[in-house]
């Protein structure tokens, strides 16, 4: 008797993961989104008191739930993989202590707190949850950050020495984050090295592979003072009579985004959701955006420089700064046997024994925020639902032990350069 053979049946897809967001703003939104353009997630529940944020969030999410604080959410621990943390800097030490304590695992944007017990909270929760945990460090995810540790990685450049890197905030950036916007104040939010070089300080530590052991650091709030404001500047860019001549003219800011889509998605968004030049002036009216620079509640630094040494002996500069283009990070690496000058899309590495040179296309090109951080954004969320998927952390590179150690760095940093000392830091 013959028995004909069948094909094995197509293996049942794998229901979407269930997700939950809290904070509906830029980067939950970012994360969010692709998330769920993935057919590998969707969102089922979401957080978010802004009216008009909400109200975009549910038409992004069809299906989802929006409740407008995450309190009532977790109240009713919806069935969910996962929850996604992207509140304000000082607000995200209770919802990820919480949502760790209902057992759901968490995606939480950087920093992770803005005080070193906060942190310590929740990577405490995390531990004695048994979740898993991925701050959105998202430049150890990018193309260009996984060429530069292959290359580091491999030897080619000998033992590390040294390390030059360039955090280019952007004079434009600048004032629409850090002088105009939600990071303006660290009583608010954070330090600006932590608010936004975070990322960078946890990059370099990543790419030496070495832990820090020694911290100085100078700099100040230098040019975004009153006493650098023109004599004849208004308190509002639209009432201005120099506004024209001004590098930080908000009017040519926002109406500048207009027709263009990536910048229609940030900086635009986060003014106003209005696509018109009369409802964006009447979001400068009335809102924070529009104020003259130097007659802001900002208390933030332009412009800071960190000295750091690594277990081993290796040492590091790093030179945060409002005053540039805004562009992808620079990074100079010297090694023993060659080195590397990467610009966050290309790296030249330089042999020692040949004296040859070789550029290599390690990046994805583009405007640094406005483009996902360089694919890191999306790389990220890959990795996080990898991770979900599997059940298995491996594929996090950015876990809380790790992601505290450079946060640590940070605040010794702030209290080397508060104190005019040098700090150490121990296991």
């Amino acid at each position: 008797m013959s028995h004909a053979l069948t094909p094995d049946a197509a293996p049942t897809p794998a229901p979407p993961l269930r997700l939950i967001l809290v904070g509906a703003g830029g980067r939950g939104t970012t994360y969010a989104t692709y998330a769920a353009t993935t057919g590998r997630a969707r969102i089922v529940a979401i957080a978010e008191p802004d009216v008009a944020r909400a109200t975009a969030a549910r038409e992004r999410h069809p299906g989802a739930e929006v409740f407008d604080d995450w309190r009532a959410l977790a109240e009713q621990a919806p069935e969910a993989d996962a929850v996604l943390i992207t509140t304000q800097d000082a607000e995200h030490v209770e919802p990820a202590v919480r949502f760790a304590e209902l057992g759901y695992h968490i995606l939480l944007e950087k920093p992770m707190a803005t005080s070193e017990e906060d942190a310590r909270q929740i990577s405490d929760a995390v531990a004695k949850a048994g979740v898993m945990l991925a701050v959105c460090h998202v430049l150890r995810y990018t193309p260009y950050t996984t060429g530069v540790k292959e290359i580091v990685d491999s030897g080619r450049l000998g033992d590390i020495v040294s390390v030059e890197h360039l955090e280019p905030v952007g004079w434009w950036h600048q004032a629409h984050s850090y002088v105009r916007g939600n990071w303006r104040r660290e009583d608010q939010a954070s330090p600006m090295l932590l608010a936004k070089s975070s990322h960078d300080l946890d990059w370099i530590s990543y790419i030496i592979g070495a832990p820090v052991r020694k911290v100085s650091s100078f700099g100040s709030l230098m040019h975004f003072r009153p006493e650098n404001r023109p004599a004849e500047a208004a308190d509002n860019c639209l009432d201005c009579p120099v506004e024209s001549t001004c590098p930080y003219s908000a009017k040519r800011l926002y109406l500048g985004c207009l027709g263009d889509a990536d910048r229609e998605r940030w900086p635009l968004n986060a003014v106003t959701e209005a696509r018109t030049p009369d409802g964006i002036e009447q979001a400068l009216r009335e809102g924070p955006y529009g104020r003259c620079v130097y007659a802001c509640d900002n208390d933030v630094v332009d412009h800071q420089v960190v000295n750091l040494e690594y277990e081993g002996g290796a040492t590091a500069s790093f030179t945060m700064t409002a005053f540039t283009p805004f562009t992808h990070r620079k990074t100079r690496i010297f090694g023993t046997l060659g080195s590397l000058d990467g610009d966050g899309v290309h790296a030249t590495v330089t042999d020692f024994v040949t004296g040859r040179e070789e550029t290599l296309l390690l990046g994805v090109d583009g405007p640094d925020a406005g483009s996902g951080h360089g694919g890191g954004d999306e790389r990220l969320v890959d990795a996080f639902l990898d991770a979900l998927t599997s059940g298995d952390p491996v594929h996090i590179l950015s876990d809380p032990v790790t992601s505290l150690e450079s946060h640590l760095v940070a605040w010794a940093a702030e209290r080397a350069r508060r104190t005019d000392t040098v700090q150490a830091l121990t296991n």
